[in-house]
């Protein structure tokens, strides 16, 4: 656990370095946010839209914000960086433990979602945004989207231990945008299409949204937590065994 801690200080003190890095994780997530309430504000009205529980639409669509600022994770970049200067080869002939080299990059990307996340929900609280959970619900949607933050560069991280390329790694980050896309992000679930209901329930990062989405909007739904937090737990499972992994066959 110690050379996790190591490792993690080590990356996050790589990326506070450039803290340019940054500005894109905080400015697109923000813009889109502008933007999609911008166009459908005025189609859910607050006294006429049940969905929103007495709320505005921004209420709505501050979930997808936070997910898609913590698909942004830099982790698997700088990750390629090591593997192309020679590092990580160093660090694989030490005797540190292979989770460890996987581990300590990714939790170096907790913080920063904590961040980034807490300035946007503070960002959104002027347009009268409220957590109807509370505080703690605050703690709650902040951890499941660092959660998600986690899975989503461990997905990338794995990709840059298959290819070794900056670029594929790269490319490899807008597959997100099309699960985005697929989700009940700008109407609930049971509003959309039939075809597009089916793609939304078999898509996992739609349980993520809703668990933000409920306790920001109507409190604490105990069943939709539960699946929102089980689909990180289980994201986050098997890209460290598949990290672990590929390390171990790196060769």
């Amino acid at each position: 656990m110690n050379t996790t801690l190591i490792l993690a200080r080590r990356a996050f003190r790589e990326g506070i370095r450039q803290p340019d890095a940054l500005l894109p994780t905080l400015f697109i997530p923000l813009f889109f946010l502008i933007v999609n309430v911008g166009q459908a504000a005025k189609i859910f009205p607050t006294s006429g839209t049940p969905f929103l529980a007495g709320q505005n639409y921004a209420a709505f669509q501050l979930p997808m914000s936070l997910i898609t600022a913590a698909s942004f994770g830099t982790a698997a970049l700088y990750l390629v960086e090591e593997i192309e200067g020679g590092y990580f080869d160093k660090l694989r002939a030490t005797p540190i433990p292979r989770a460890s080299i996987v581990l300590g990059r990714l939790l170096a990307e907790v913080p920063k979602s904590i961040l980034i996340s807490t300035v946007m929900i503070l960002v959104a609280f002027p347009f009268g945004v409220r957590i109807r959970a509370g505080i703690g619900g605050y703690l709650l949607i902040v951890l499941l989207i660092a959660g998600w933050a986690l899975v989503f560069s461990g997905l990338m991280q794995l990709l840059a231990l298959k290819t070794r390329s900056a670029a594929a790694t790269n490319s490899g980050s807008l597959v997100f945008f099309p699960l985005l896309f697929l989700t009940p992000s700008l109407v609930p679930r049971e509003q959309l299409s039939r075809p597009m209901e089916i793609a939304a329930s078999l898509n996992p990062v739609t349980y993520v949204m809703e668990t933000a989405r409920s306790l920001t909007l109507y409190g604490y739904q105990w069943a939709t937590i539960g699946r929102g937090f089980l689909v990180v737990g289980v994201g986050l499972a098997a890209t460290l065994a598949l990290s672990v992994r590929a390390v171990n066959r790196y060769d």
